[in-house]
């Protein structure tokens, strides 16, 4: 007895993940002094398992080899000790006191450290434009990233990611907040 089969053969459909939504400062101004932010990225989620890799990815040709990546944990429920990029590791610390909640942190080993302006995943659009346009602008004056952020809500009342701090799903959690900058492995 012989089967028939109508269905067409499987094939193989590389998986591609998102690219990044980032703006970075242009590389033609030349600082005129500190610049506290090199542009901004928009996460489309609040999982840096997931967000962290495109991003270090699509940084690695213009900037070198990413090999840390620094975030507040404020936002962050999951925060990786290592993620993979391109076929290596890079390692995640965190820091709650010295590093501003709305940034970010790469350091590459031939290129000084990169500050990005961290946008929350659920900002709407026109709102995530202005932000990205602000922070990676070649002139002006530079902000902070809480600056940023606060200047897009002038009411002052707090967004959904102003409301409060996520639980953390990591073995830092039940550290006192003195001691969680403390406790990352680099």
């Amino acid at each position: 007895m012989s089967a028939t089969d109508d269905r067409s053969p499987l094939s193989a459909i590389p998986f591609t993940t998102p690219t990044a939504r980032l703006a970075l400062r242009p590389m033609s101004c030349p600082p005129a002094g500190h610049i506290e932010l090199d542009g901004a990225w928009w996460p489309r989620s609040r999982d840096l398992t997931q967000e962290l890799p495109p991003l270090a990815g699509v940084l690695e040709p213009l900037w070198g080899r990413i090999t840390r990546i620094a975030v507040n944990p404020r936002y962050w429920p999951i925060l990786p000790h290592r993620i993979f990029v391109n076929g290596h590791v890079v390692k995640v610390g965190w820091f709650t006191s010295e590093l501003d909640p709305h940034k970010i942190l790469l350091l590459s080993g031939t290129a000084g450290p990169w500050d990005l302006l961290v946008i929350p995943p659920e900002t709407a659009d026109p709102s995530a434009a202005r932000l990205l346009t602000a922070a990676s602008a070649g002139t002006g004056p530079h902000s902070t990233a809480s600056a940023l952020m606060a200047a897009e809500q002038p009411d002052g009342t707090p967004s959904s990611y102003e409301a409060g701090p996520l639980r953390r799903a990591d073995d830092a959690a039940a550290l006192p907040a003195a001691a969680v900058s403390a406790a990352v492995a680099w």
